[in-house]
């Protein structure tokens, strides 16, 4: 917060409704940093913020971060069974609410009752406890984020101070966030992508815009507040820029004052690119990169036109200062040698502390013995490296399939289905048949006259016929889930289909 207390004109956060310009931001997070004090929170504790995307939270986070507490955002949306999980999980000193809280969270607090406090940042605020001097972060956690746990139960993700300020700092570097900034923030805050725009933003005396909002916000909302905000710089995922492109808003913001646009999240389409292009032609376009596990993001590639145009892979470029790439083949030898590919293993200061409460998970995934004197995390991330020293990105590993013995990625795949004529959007996604087979639906937007079929026919000539989807699916739109991303569940079980 030192930028703010040197630059202490303009707005440093905005909801639009709360607006805390920057010289009194400080005054605000010292406040409800007392307010923490006085609930008894104190140096490694947990926080949980069950709070939407808003200027309170932001406060309150910086707050935390005050007093050496570690923030855990908790999705104000979700059920109340996950919320519960996450709550009973990290143990909060205190969860901070708003009034009246969200259903999902109502539900869960009652069995907190009588262990843990609940408050609000109004509450907080009002508590007037003597404002703390900073905690020295040497050694302590910044926060925890819970991953979608998909695959099982969902998984704290523990992050050191020392890795949040190194990744904080090699955004705003690589992105381009200065003091003039102004930044719109997109990403639900309880997905660590929301923290490429809000934190580098606040930290170098920029200008950053949230809008309330429990999920990605509505297309013409979006291109309403880029407009009136004079927003410069957003981030987003790629399922979130199809949102924006399946509508016809978007060109509007050709002649505002949108500079940059950084993606990341989920692999990152040349044609989208393209299509972002010929909406907003001088918007700089980014590629960021970053599993939670290594914080934030460990690199940025500048997309060129040429590159698109070309129709080539987009990188996820270089690693960050201080973060170390390495691949790893099928054997767990390192590939060493440009193009051949592996899985990637990130080292380096961006590392998380571990999972919140599992030292075994922590191991399994957090290797000492693959790099002599270093620990990485295996990613599950195929990439290769190319000979100018960028790295790009092939598929998970668990989006690859077998289907009658041929080796099949989904997202090349899908990046087939949405080069077909007349296809606006797509997803491809796997599914047990009725026969206990797995196939593959094509999930696609489409423009009106174009059918199911037409779209088979147009991939067919792209694609051998050991790799066609066995069906293909019409939508109205891909629903994005609360992290930006295209719910492929809620595909599936809309199509009837179970999946794989």
């Amino acid at each position: 917060m030192a930028e703010a207390a040197r630059r202490p004109d303009g707005v440093a956060v905005s909801d639009g409704e709360a607006t805390y310009p920057r010289g009194a931001i400080v005054e605000e997070i010292g406040a409800i940093a007392g307010g923490l004090v006085t609930a008894g929170v104190g140096p490694g504790d947990r926080v949980a913020l069950a709070l939407p995307n808003s200027a309170d939270f932001v406060v309150t986070a910086l707050a935390c971060l005050w007093v050496g507490a570690v923030f855990v955002p908790v999705a104000a949306g979700d059920p109340a069974a996950r919320v519960a999980h996450v709550l009973s999980d990290c143990v909060p000193a205190v969860v901070v609410v708003t009034n009246p809280p969200p259903l999902g969270v109502a539900e869960a607090l009652p069995a907190l009752v009588g262990s843990v406090p609940v408050t609000t940042v109004a509450a907080l605020r009002a508590a007037r406890g003597t404002r703390p001097d900073p905690v020295d972060p040497t050694g302590l956690a910044a926060y925890a984020v819970y991953t979608s746990g998909t695959t099982g139960a969902p998984k704290g993700v523990v992050i050191g101070r020392a890795a949040f300020a190194a990744a904080v700092a090699s955004t705003a570097s690589a992105v381009g966030i200065t003091g003039d900034t102004r930044a719109l923030c997109v990403s639900p805050v309880h997905f660590d992508g929301s923290f490429a725009t809000i934190f580098p933003t606040v930290a170098s005396g920029g200008t950053l815009v949230i809008p309330k909002s429990a999920g990605p916000l509505f297309p013409r909302r979006f291109v309403r507040t880029v407009v009136s905000e004079e927003i410069t710089l957003t981030g987003f995922s790629p399922s979130y820029l199809r949102l924006l492109l399946a509508g016809p808003d978007l060109p509007r913001l050709a002649d505002t004052s949108l500079k940059v646009v950084a993606l990341g999240g989920e692999a990152c389409s040349a044609a989208e690119i393209d299509a972002l292009w010929r909406a907003v032609p001088g918007v700089r376009v980014l590629n960021r990169y970053g599993p939670t596990e290594t914080t934030i993001a460990v690199s940025h590639f500048e997309v060129p036109r040429d590159l698109v145009r070309s129709g080539a892979p987009v990188p996820l470029g270089m690693p960050h200062p201080g973060v170390t790439f390495h691949l790893v083949d099928d054997d767990g030898s390192l590939v060493t040698e440009p193009g051949a590919p592996g899985e990637l293993c990130i080292g380096g200061c961006q590392l998380m502390d571990g999972y919140w409460g599992d030292p075994a998970l922590t191991a399994a995934v957090l290797d000492e013995d693959l790099v002599p004197g270093e620990v990485v995390y295996h990613t599950g991330d195929t990439v290769y490296r190319t000979e100018d020293g960028n790295y790009v990105y092939v598929e998970r590993r668990d989006r690859v399939m077998k289907r009658g013995g041929v080796r099949i990625s989904l997202l090349e795949m899908g990046e087939a289905v949405r080069r077909a004529e007349g296809v606006r959007a797509a997803v491809c996604a796997a599914y047990t048949g009725a026969d206990g087979q797995p196939g593959i639906a094509a999930f696609v937007v489409t423009d009106r006259a174009v059918t199911a079929a037409d779209v088979r026919r147009n991939v067919a000539r792209r694609l051998p016929a050991s790799m066609l989807p066995d069906t293909v699916i019409t939508v109205d739109h891909l629903p994005v889930g609360s992290t930006g991303k295209v719910d492929e569940q809620v595909l599936l079980s809309n199509a009837g289909l179970s999946r794989a």
